[in-house]
C-alpha cells in the first residue's frame, strides 16, 4: 500500500513535470525513463526511496518477529535468527533486485560497502556517544571474529580468481550462515554467554504489536515486504542513474551511497543504544550483521545471478573492508572495550576510504 500510494504520487509528479507521457509505454517505463534522464529527479527519488525502505523495514522486522511469537516460535531462536535476518531485509532486498537487474556491482558493492559503514560509521559514533568505554563479552567477540575473517577471506578467494562470485561460491556462502547460527544456538543453549538480555532488547518491537489480531499482523508484514522491495527497485535505478551522470563505476555509488542509507537503520540503532548504556549489545550486533552481510546478502545475491565485477573494484573495495574490519577487531581486542579514541579512529578510517575514492575512482562527466 505505501510503496503503490509512493509509486503513483512520483508518477503524477513526473507526469506534471515532464510532460504527458508516451501512451505506449507503461507508467513504470516512464517513471524509470525520467529518473535515467533528470537527476534532480533521480535524488529526489532516491531521498524518498531511502525514507521509506527505513520505515517499511520497521513494518517488517516488527511483524516478523511478533508472527513468530505468536506461532511459538523459541525466542531464542527469534532472537538468533528471526531478527537478525528480519534487520537485513534493506541490504538484501536493494542487493537482491541489483543482481536479478545486472548490476552486480551494485549487489556487492552494497554488501561490502555496509560491512564498512556498520564498522567505520556505527562502531565509530557508538565508542563516540558512549558516556563510559563499552565492555565487550569475549566470548562473543572471539566466535564472530573468527567467523567473520573467515568469510571475509572465503568470499575474496571466491572472486579474486576469475572476478565472478558465482551461484555455488553464494551457496556456500549462505550454509555457512547457517553454520554460524548453529554455532550462536548450541553456545546460547550451553550458557557460554547469556542472550537474555539482548532477546529482551531485540523483542521489544512485540510490545507494539502485543494483542493485534493475526490478520493485522499479516497485513503489515506484507506492507512492510512490498514496500521494501519496491523502494529497493526505485533505490537501484536512482542510483545507477547518479552513477552514470557523475561518470563513476555504479560500485563506488555503492559502496558509499546505497550502503550508508542501507545501513541507516544499523547506526541509529547502534549510536542510540551506546547513550542509553547497552553498547556491548550495539557491537554484538553490528558483529552479526557483518557476517550477515557477507553471506546473506551478498550469498544469496550470487545464488540469484552470479556478480561479475572488475580487477580495480575488487582490488579496492576487500583492502579497505579488510583494513577497516581488521583494525576494529584489534581494537576491540584490546582490553575487550571500545572507547572514544577507537571511535574517532574508526571515523577517521571511513573517513579516508571515502577521499580515497576521488583518487581511484575520479569522475569522468565534467
Amino acid at each position: 500500500m505505501i510503496s503503490n500510494i509512493w509509486f503513483w504520487v512520483m508518477y503524477i509528479t513526473t507526469y506534471l513535470i515532464l510532460k504527458v507521457p508516451d501512451p505506449k509505454r507503461s507508467p513504470m517505463e516512464f517513471l524509470e525513463t525520467a529518473i535515467e534522464t533528470n537527476q534532480i529527479l533521480a535524488w529526489a527519488v532516491l531521498v524518498t526511496a531511502f525514507v521509506i525502505l527505513a520505515k517499511c523495514a520497521d513494518l517488517f522486522v516488527d511483524s516478523a518477529v511478533a508472527l513468530a511469537d505468536r506461532f511459538n516460535i523459541p525466542r531464542l531462536v527469534i532472537g538468533i535468527v528471526m531478527v537478525s535476518l528480519a534487520t537485513t531485509a534493506p541490504e538484501v532486498s536493494v542487493s537482491l533486485i541489483s543482481a536479478l537487474q545486472g548490476s552486480p556491482e551494485m549487489a556487492l558493492g552494497n554488501a561490502i560497502g555496509s560491512v564498512i559503514c556498520d564498522d567505520g560509521i556505527a562502531l565509530g559514533l557508538a565508542g563516540l556517544f558512549t558516556a563510559a568505554p563499552i565492555m565487550i563479552l569475549p566470548s562473543v567477540l572471539n566466535t564472530s571474529a573468527i567467523f567473520l575473517i573467515l568469510v571475509e577471506v572465503l568470499t575474496f578467494l571466491f572472486i579474486v580468481f576469475d572476478h565472478q562470485l558465482g551461484r555455488i561460491e553464494g551457496g556456500i556462502l549462505v550454509v555457512l550462515l547457517g553454520l554460524y547460527f548453529f554455532i550462536l544456538y548450541r553456545q546460547h543453549k550451553s550458557g557460554k554467554h547469556t542472550a537474555d538480555a539482548e532477546i529482551a532488547e531485540e523483542l521489544e518491537s512485540i510490545d507494539k504489536t502485543k494483542g493485534k489480531p493475526l490478520t493485522f499482523l499479516f497485513l503489515i508484514f506484507a506492507i512492510g515486504l512490498a514496500g521494501i522491495i519496491g523502494s529497493s527497485h526505485f533505490i537501484v535505478t536512482s542510483a545507477t542513474s547518479i552513477a552514470h551522470y557523475i561518470g563513476i563505476p555504479e560500485a563506488v555509488i555503492a559502496l558509499t551511497l546505497v550502503a550508508l542509507g542501507t545501513s541507516i537503520p544499523e547506526i541509529a540503532t547502534c549510536i542510540i543504544a551506546a547513550r542509553k548504556g547497552e553498547g556491548a549489545l550495539a557491537v554484538g550486533n553490528i558483529l552479526g550483521a557483518d557476517i550477515l552481510n557477507i553471506c546473506w546478502v551478498a550469498g544469496l545475491s550470487a545464488v540469484a545471478n552470479p556478480l561479475t565485477l572488475s580487477g580495480k573494484q575488487i582490488f579496492f573495495m576487500f583492502p579497505s573492508m579488510f583494513i577497516i574490519v581488521g583494525t576494529m577487531l584489534l581494537m576491540l581486542r584490546a582490553g575487550y572495550r571500545l572507547t572514544k579514541v577507537k571511535g574517532l579512529v574508526l571515523l577517521g578510517l571511513y573517513g579516508i576510504y571515502v577521499a580515497s575514492f576521488f583518487f581511484v575512482f575520479p569522475p569522468t562527466h565534467h
